[in-house]
């Protein structure tokens, strides 16, 4: 049995199997490579709790995950929602280091920002996030993102996910 397995069929809470997961990649307990393709190969139930720890690892060593954004891509639309928020969170904390690299992930990305029984208001609100660090961070996207973004603000009827909007426009005004 892999120490992935060991964590997730452990008996303990989810938020425990959570936070050893993430302590056993960033103490490279359990190598990156294994636990990408741990990820790639899992149940939707195990991909989710990967996807969760991941949006942990890339918050505090965006680094690890880096080169694996390509591999990630598809799974920003993936069909179960946990597995899609936390890839796309995972995307937006890789965005300050690695600005070039998650460009990439827009054309996905913009998938989950539209209106309909897929994306959820958390998916939206991922989404959001991911893309305004983006933009945050690489100023080459912004004459893409941003209309997108002002768009996106008269038609979003959640406060949340608008104010996620709201608040880049206002950061990246200042910058002018």
């Amino acid at each position: 049995m892999s120490k992935i397995d060991e964590i997730l069929q452990s008996k303990i809470k989810p938020k425990e199997k959570q936070i050893r997961l993430v302590e056993a990649v960033c103490q490279k307990k359990i190598t990156v490579k294994e636990f990408i393709g741990y990820f790639v190969a899992a149940s939707d139930v195990n991909k989710g709790a990967c996807a969760d720890a991941m949006k942990h690892i890339s918050a505090s060593n965006p680094e690890i995950l880096a080169s694996y954004i390509d591999t990630l891509l598809p799974y920003i639309n993936y069909k179960l929602p946990r597995v899609n928020w936390g890839v796309q969170e995972a995307i937006g904390n890789m965005a300050m280091d690695y600005p070039d690299k998650v460009a990439k992930a827009i054309p996905y990305l913009l998938k989950n920002t539209t209106d309909d029984k897929i994306n959820t208001t958390v998916i939206k609100w991922c989404a959001a996030f991911a893309l305004s660090e983006i933009a945050k961070n690489n100023p080459k996207t912004r004459k893409q993102l941003l209309p997108i973004f002002e768009k996106i603000i008269k038609s979003e009827e959640n406060n949340g996910v608008k104010n996620v909007y709201l608040k880049t426009l206002k950061i990246l005004e200042k910058e002018k």
